[in-house]
């Protein structure tokens, strides 16, 4: 039993000693403390990330598909501008950060999320084969499936 639990420990330790702290500050994305991106807020539904030499490379949208009282009918698209792939999705747990809509929160969950994944390296850059894999992940073809 003692040896279990220190297996446990060992491995908790290692995950904690592991993470990336990812902070958004000053409009800078912080990946432990060094920016490898910018950040603009469009509104509090849209932000767009850039490289450290301004050039664009990824956008989040919301959207409450016209019913703001309604919310099982909302969702979000990550628009990676260079590979020209939308990804849609209505799983808002991988993004919202806590009660209530902190967008700047909400984005820092968003880039642990793509870091994670492998989509943003820890330079800052698209990974374009990430991005497929992504893509088949996590893409739910909303506008596909909605009559308009």
């Amino acid at each position: 039993m003692k040896k279990i639990t220190m297996v446990m420990l060992l491995v908790l330790g290692t995950a904690f000693v592991n993470a990336q702290k990812i902070e958004i500050k000053d409009d800078n994305v912080l990946l432990d403390g060094k920016a490898i991106l910018k950040s603009e807020k469009i509104n509090t539904f849209q932000y767009s990330f850039y490289t450290l030499d301004d050039n664009e490379i990824l956008m989040f949208r919301m959207f409450d598909n016209e019913t703001p009282q309604y919310q099982a009918d909302d969702y979000y698209v990550i628009n990676f501008i260079d590979q020209r792939v939308k990804v849609q999705c209505t799983d808002f747990s991988r993004i919202v950060s806590g009660l209530g809509m902190n967008s700047k929160k909400n984005m820092e969950k968003l880039m642990t999320w793509l870091l994670k994944e492998k989509v943003i390296t820890p330079e800052g850059k698209v990974n374009p084969d990430k991005v497929g894999v992504f893509f088949d992940k996590y893409d739910e073809k909303i506008l596909e499936r909605t009559v308009r």
